[in-house]
């Protein structure tokens, strides 16, 4: 049994696919006659509150939020790096889908990219719309919490890091929340 991540009171985190979280509240209960440690996190954008069992933290994919280093790792690959994406619809979407659940921030930012470099050729489909405001909207919250700015800094950030790639991202509706 590997030993996962312990955090803070009024750390942020990331819980994947939601975004920046903070921890309000760390619990204690039994669970099957053993004491276990709950996280109480609050999802800074939609106040949506999850409970987080110490064990379950490896699994769900929650994780401290990036350091600044990364951040800066994140913006050149979205200038940089190769957008490869599965001309299938059907594996594309669920390659997407795994890498967004895999919480990682390179991950989202890969899956953006694909999306924005797709969406030069052909218009996206409506789920595919939703998936690349999604990998946006999580990119935004985390870059923009760890460089303690504001989101519409990082979003021009985003869009002249993928103007250098040579790609513009599509006009898209913000996510409802």
């Amino acid at each position: 049994m590997s030993m996962s991540m312990e955090f803070k009171l009024g750390e942020k985190v990331v819980y994947p696919n939601h975004g920046v979280g903070v921890i309000e509240q760390i619990s204690y209960g039994y669970v099957n006659g053993r004491s276990e440690r709950f996280y109480m996190l609050k999802i800074v954008s939609s106040g949506l509150k999850v409970m987080v069992p110490q064990t379950n933290v490896e699994c769900v994919g929650l994780r401290p939020i990036i350091r600044n280093t990364q951040a800066g790792a994140v913006i050149s690959f979205l200038e940089k790096g190769r957008s490869a994406s599965h001309h299938d619809w059907k594996h594309r979407f669920k390659e997407n889908s795994d890498r967004m659940r895999t919480g990682s921030l390179m991950e989202v930012a890969a899956v953006l990219k694909g999306l924005v470099a797709l969406s030069r050729t052909k218009p996206l489909s409506f789920r595919e719309k939703k998936m690349l405001e999604r990998a946006k909207y999580l990119l935004v919250s985390e870059l923009a919490t760890v460089r303690n700015t504001s989101e519409s800094a990082v979003e021009a950030n985003l869009v002249r890091a993928l103007a250098k790639a040579k790609l513009q991202m599509p006009e898209t509706a913000p996510i409802p929340e």
